[in-house]
């Protein structure tokens, strides 16, 4: 129900808009999150934004890099990543927090960036 796109290679210094688009129901009224996990590394926190688009969260290695957007009318969450870094590296998921409690229930299929030296 939730599709990322957008992934693909990019060398660092470069950027990327990833695209999480919700289909089979909406996910307005909700939290949405990006993660990301890097090959045998524990999948991380990546942004939060709040269901309004107003209110944004961001980890501190992304944070001033990264940009989290929604546009409700057309169900898609957004990510544009600026001055990309090798260790940027990994594949990227979307998530939805339907209860509110920042407990994710609802994820994409991820999106590869690979950054590259």
């Amino acid at each position: 129900q939730l599709v990322e796109s957008g992934g693909g290679l990019v060398q660092a210094g470069g950027s990327l808009r990833l695209s999480c688009t919700a289909t089979g129901r909406t996910f307005s009224s909700y939290p949405m999150g990006w993660f990301r996990q890097a090959p045998g590394k524990e999948r991380e926190f990546v942004a939060r934004i709040g269901w309004r688009g107003t209110r944004t969260y961001y980890a501190d290695s992304v944070k001033g890099r990264f940009a989290i957007s929604r546009d409700n009318a057309k169900n898609t969450v957004y990510l544009q990543m600026n001055s990309l870094k090798p260790e940027d590296t990994a594949v990227y998921y979307c998530a939805a927090d339907t209860k509110g409690r920042y407990e994710y229930d609802y994820w994409g299929q991820g999106t590869q960036v690979t950054v590259s030296s």
